[in-house]
């Protein structure tokens, strides 16, 4: 019986070794993953906030552009 339960504990080491490799590889590749999600967040973000921007310069022009008086063409 001791011959038997030395070599399930001699089995169990390297698969108990094997699974916390495992959980430490998914660990890693879920924090990578979440930190290209943050960055990708952000990036769009702040690319949405200059898009916006953009566009409302190009509003105020057009506004501006509007409440000139036309000039009169040549006779």
């Amino acid at each position: 019986m001791t011959a038997n339960s030395k070599t399930a504990a001699d089995q169990a080491v390297p698969l108990f070794s094997k699974t916390q490799t495992q959980s430490m590889s998914l660990n890693r590749i879920i924090s990578e993953r979440d930190a290209l999600t943050q960055a990708r967040e952000a990036k769009t973000a702040r690319l949405r906030e200059l898009r916006l921007e953009k566009e409302a310069d190009e509003i105020a022009a057009a506004a501006a552009q509007a409440a000139l008086p036309k000039r009169a063409g040549r006779r």
